[in-house]
């Protein structure tokens, strides 16, 4: 069987990442935008490399964590 590439970034994150995500209703890049990095940062199973992760993800897009 062949293994397929995940494409979208949040498939990179951790299981706790992806939970808390998914329990904060964000299932995109311009949905996570709507957040700060602050409250971002408080969502349980949220930690440092899953902020980087993200906000090169978000850079590269274009996006930004709102003000």
């Amino acid at each position: 069987m062949k293994e397929t590439k995940s494409t979208h970034v949040f498939d990179k994150l951790s299981k706790p990442a992806r939970r808390a995500l998914a329990n904060a209703g964000i299932n995109n890049l311009q949905e996570l935008s709507k957040l700060t990095e602050k409250e971002f940062m408080k969502l349980h199973g949220i930690g440092k490399s899953t902020l980087a992760t993200l906000r090169i993800a978000m850079e590269e897009k274009g996006i930004l964590f709102a003000g």
